[in-house]
């Protein structure tokens, strides 16, 4: 249990919900933060324990939007690694079809560690791949997330449109819409929290507009607005998938999500490169957000999200690392730097920032998931903080702590904190064999590969 009240004194820097840094550190009581503390200034109250963070770049707990955990068995797998997305897909979907529930446990709890050595506190997993004996993936995921004691959005995908009626996925990966919508209830019921301080949430997530039927999008938004849950999916990723909209459906990628009632507040996108002005406009008047994914953008040549003019039209932009196997990692804060750098290339540097970044892979992931209670050090918010050191030779003869982090290449955090309960300690996660984790897991993707 976390500690009653704890101080996290005089950080080098704090990244705070405004411009206020609060160079004095922050208190926290019972796993919320309670005080923002001036220089000088001492808490209110006698607290329990004190945290000397005078070393430490203090950030809110980064918050991952979208993922696939399973994708570590089959990071760096030549036959795909100059493939763009549709042929990588078909590649790989024979193989991924191989997963077993005992593969999917581990490759999860890799891709959830490596998140949180990158102080990644949150993270949402987009799961569509249910092959036979595999049916209680998210089950699966459950168990593995709170063995990690992270916090998660867990989508339940789907695919139901396979290759014999002009999907992309091959038939043995599909599955029926009853069975779908069956299993989505069955999860939101049994795993689903609303509170303030969740640890697991359940978001519905047909996977693409090439793997799913726009009856399975129709029924999906159906049943999350019956529930109040989100919608996740991948959409305008690729000139590809934008073909196959307009040959399929007669429409544009935002014209058919609009069609299946999919264009609101409760949906974000995956991806969302390739919108027109008025597709902007459309999504940002629906309060419709958007995961920027910049490493596996760039690794699968697909285009670079229009950010700033989703974000001025009304669309909250947050950040993802997707699939470990199109990024090939599970690293938020090198994800944040990604994201700075490709964001340059198309606004330049004096519009993007690394606070802007950082907002993006805080504040604004959070909003994508619906989530006011995480995402920024402000009182009255989940105390999820990330802090990192700048004692790395790298880091030698940088001036400004905040913009180091990206500028110089942080990747890994000292200290981790989710719910006032410290989860990374030194650079290591207390109570994980991490040696133990990679052989098994090593093993477990040589076996996926080999069929």
């Amino acid at each position: 249990m976390p500690a009653d009240r704890l101080w996290i004194k005089n950080p080098l820097a704090l990244f705070t919900a405004t411009e206020d840094q609060a160079p004095g550190g922050l208190v926290i009581e019972d796993g919320i933060i309670v005080e923002l503390l001036d220089k000088g200034q001492h808490p209110a109250r006698p607290v329990d324990s004190t945290f000397d963070a005078r070393a430490h770049v203090v950030l809110p707990g980064l918050i991952n939007t979208h993922h696939h955990f399973y994708q570590t068995l089959t990071r760096a797998w030549a036959p795909v690694v100059n493939q763009p997305l549709f042929p990588w897909l078909k590649t790989l979907y024979p193989v991924w079809a191989r997963l077993t529930p005992e593969k999917l446990a581990l490759a999860s709890k890799v891709a959830l560690a490596e998140l949180l050595l990158s102080g990644c506190t949150t993270a949402a997993d987009h799961h569509y791949l249910f092959p036979e004996g595999l049916e209680e993936a998210i089950d699966v995921q459950v168990q593995t997330v709170r063995e990690l004691g992270m916090r998660a959005m867990l989508s339940r995908g789907s695919m139901s449109l396979g290759e014999a009626d002009g999907g992309l996925p091959p038939q043995q990966t599909v599955q029926q819409a009853e069975v779908i919508l069956d299993d989505s209830e069955r999860l939101i019921a049994r795993y689903h929290e609303r509170c303030a301080g969740a640890q697991i949430q359940i978001a519905l997530a047909p996977c693409s507009p090439f793997s799913v039927t726009p009856h399975i999008m129709r029924a999906s938004a159906a049943l999350a607005e019956q529930h109040d849950v989100r919608l996740h999916t991948h959409l305008a990723e690729t000139l590809d998938e934008e073909a196959f909209c307009l040959e399929r459906f007669g429409l544009r990628t935002v014209d058919y999500l609009d069609s299946v009632g999919w264009l609101g507040p409760r949906t974000w996108l995956a991806h969302g490169i390739h919108f027109n002005e008025e597709e902007i406009a459309r999504l940002g008047a629906a309060g419709t957000g958007i995961c920027h994914c910049p490493s596996s953008n760039m690794r699968l040549a697909s285009g670079i999200c229009p950010t700033l003019e989703l974000e001025a039209a009304g669309a909250a932009i947050g950040l993802g690392v997707d699939g470990s196997a199109s990024n090939d990692a599970s690293n938020m804060i090198l994800e944040a730097r990604q994201a700075l750098y490709l964001q340059r290339l198309r606004y330049g540097a004096e519009r993007i920032t690394p606070a802007l970044a950082l907002g993006w892979a805080t504040r604004g992931s959070a909003r994508l998931l619906g989530r006011d209670d995480i995402g920024q050090l402000a009182v009255g918010k989940q105390a999820d903080l990330a802090l990192f050191t700048l004692d790395a030779l790298r880091f030698s003869g940088s001036h400004d702590p905040l913009s180091a982090l990206l500028l110089c290449g942080a990747d890994r955090a000292d200290r981790v904190m989710i719910g006032g309960r410290w989860r990374v300690v030194d650079g290591e996660i207390e109570g994980l064999d991490v040696r133990g984790l990679i052989a098994d897991h090593r093993q477990a993707a040589a076996q996926l590969i080999a069929g």
